[in-house]
């Protein structure tokens, strides 16, 4: 049986869209049949992390129903099965978010974990997809702001009736300016799937066009969602086994330098 799962936050800005891309690929890592799909339809980010920023059939031909599902499915060179939303504004002020639910069985045909990366922020086009969802993931960061709109995000999915999987944590840098893991568990009452480390080989992953876990499978950032993913799939990992050596490290960098 498929599992519908929405990535979603309170707020923009705290790599929801990143976490979606890395959740799917550590689960196609451990085998898994994943589809990530670009529910953000104002601001979809999906195909550009990915280098596919313009496809000829998209998530807005099939909600109306231009296509069907399998039509708005690509294949990323990983392995990983994407549907891209479509960038122009014309195409998203044709499109009623909320009929984003009704192609919610369709999609689960086409994979056993479908990852709906949803719009930032809590509005209309938020919480169409999150209704939808069998589960949700709520990204946030360490910080009073993102953890007061994730504290929202998950009393909509509770209005809602939604399980809330738990939350993960990124940008972590473990200082003594952000907020503990302890601190934020207690705030939120919703377990923590993993804390994700700042980590500057995200963003060569981003212009390298691809997840981190492929272009830095042994960075401290890959080894944390290949940990989340292992939860969510009820897998063995262990991420000590999985670092890089001491020589790698300094092989890469002289590379940087």
């Amino acid at each position: 049986m498929s599992r519908v799962i929405v990535i979603t936050s309170g707020k923009g800005g705290v790599g929801k869209t990143t976490s979606a891309i890395n959740l799917g690929a550590a689960i196609n890592f451990f085998g898994g049949n994943v589809l990530v799909v670009d529910g953000n339809l104002s601001t979809p980010n999906i195909g550009i992390h990915l280098g596919s920023p313009e496809v000829p059939i998209n998530l807005n031909h099939v909600i109306r129903k231009k296509a069907d599902v399998f039509e708005a499915v690509y294949e990323h060179e990983s392995g990983i099965k994407i549907m891209p939303a479509s960038l122009s504004i014309k195409e998203s002020d044709k499109i009623n978010p909320e009929k984003i639910g009704e192609i919610k069985k369709e999609l689960a045909k086409v994979s056993d974990f479908v990852l709906i990366d949803s719009a930032a922020g809590l509005g209309r086009e938020a919480i169409s997809v999150i209704k939808m969802a069998d589960e949700l993931i709520v990204v946030t960061n360490p910080e009073m702001p993102a953890i007061t709109d994730a504290l929202k995000a998950i009393k909509i999915a509770e209005r809602e009736n939604k399980e809330v999987l738990g939350i993960i944590m990124t940008r972590v840098k473990k200082n003594n300016i952000e907020l503990s893991p302890e601190t934020v568990k207690e705030m939120l009452e919703i377990p923590i799937l993993g804390m994700v480390p700042e980590d500057e080989n995200i963003s060569r992953a981003l212009s390298m066009k691809d997840a981190v876990i492929h272009t830095h499978p042994k960075s401290k950032s890959a080894r944390a969602y290949k940990e989340i993913a292992a939860k969510i799939m009820g897998v063995s990992y262990d991420s000590d086994k999985d670092k890089e050596s001491i020589w790698a490290r300094i092989a890469n960098m002289f590379k940087k330098n």
